[in-house]
């Protein structure tokens, strides 16, 4: 009984932890180049049952079964889909649509991103090209990071009045400000979120760029944002079946409870 009460406890906490995913899916939809995490469900290892109630048999010779012992939320993994398209008209909005890309040998289509730089001076990356120009005239994120070139340095480019070609070459009224590094991720999978829509790859290497490279192509749209690619109404769909999932859990949690309290207060009692 107690194995039933850790099981449907387990299974409540990877139930809430995949509504706080959810959630935050929502609370993102309208972001600029977020993407969706989704998330999958395991379950802990099954326990062998054998009967023990023939004493000359050995443990283990009559197996009734396997028993499992609950369920986790495993990890949460980025939907690393292209968003739409969004029109805006501000200069400073340069979005990056994908093309081209090679496919690794597990499958999966690789991802391009902007190169930004982040507080403490290390290189991050980027889909959300929501860009704006700071005090000293420089390319920056909304939250202050500092959009890369390709030789890696910072893009000077004093106002608005900048214009950005297919490949990401910046031109100002004083002549070429630079180009904006695009990289290359052959497995999006090992990118890891740190938030603000930031990225960064899994062990601190940086990516390569993807300016020259005769495999990729992409197109680099000022004027544009790309969207979220949070589905609202599946986001939705999978809130109610994670809540209504909680619930059955939580109603088994109780069920136990009940008999637990019968057990220790009833059966057994002296008349």
């Amino acid at each position: 009984m107690l194995r039933g009460l850790y099981t449907s406890a387990a299974g409540m906490i990877s139930q809430q932890r995949r509504q706080e995913m959810l959630t935050n899916n929502l609370a993102n939809a309208n972001t600029p180049g977020f993407k969706a995490d989704q998330t999958t469900l395991r379950s802990f290892p099954n326990m062998l049952i054998n009967e023990m109630s023939n004493a000359k048999k050995l443990p283990g010779s009559n197996p009734i079964g396997s028993l499992s012992t609950g369920v986790y939320m495993q990890e949460a993994i980025p939907k690393f889909l292209q968003g739409d398209m969004q029109e805006t008209g501000n200069r400073t909005d340069i979005a990056l649509l994908q093309g081209l890309v090679p496919i690794n040998d597990e499958g999966q289509q690789g991802m391009l991103l902007y190169a930004i730089q982040a507080e403490n001076g290390e290189t991050r990356y980027t889909r959300n090209g929501n860009f704006t120009i700071d005090g000293q005239g420089m390319l920056v994120t909304n939250d202050g990071h500092y959009v890369l070139g390709q030789n890696g340095q910072r893009i000077a480019v004093g106002s608005e009045d900048f214009s950005v070609n297919e490949l990401g070459l910046i031109t100002t009224a004083q002549g070429v400000a630079g180009q904006l590094n695009v990289v290359f991720a052959e497995d999006p999978t090992n990118l890891v979120k740190e938030g603000s829509g930031l990225f960064r790859l899994e062990g601190g290497q940086a990516l390569p760029t993807a300016i020259g490279n005769p495999n990729i192509t992409y197109q680099l749209k000022q004027g544009f944002i790309e969207r979220s690619n949070v589905d609202l109404n599946d986001t939705m769909t999978d809130m109610m079946t994670a809540f209504r999932a909680f619930e059955a859990n939580q109603k088994v949690l109780q069920a136990y409870d009940r008999s637990l309290e019968k057990a220790v207060n009833e059966v057994g009692r002296i008349g």
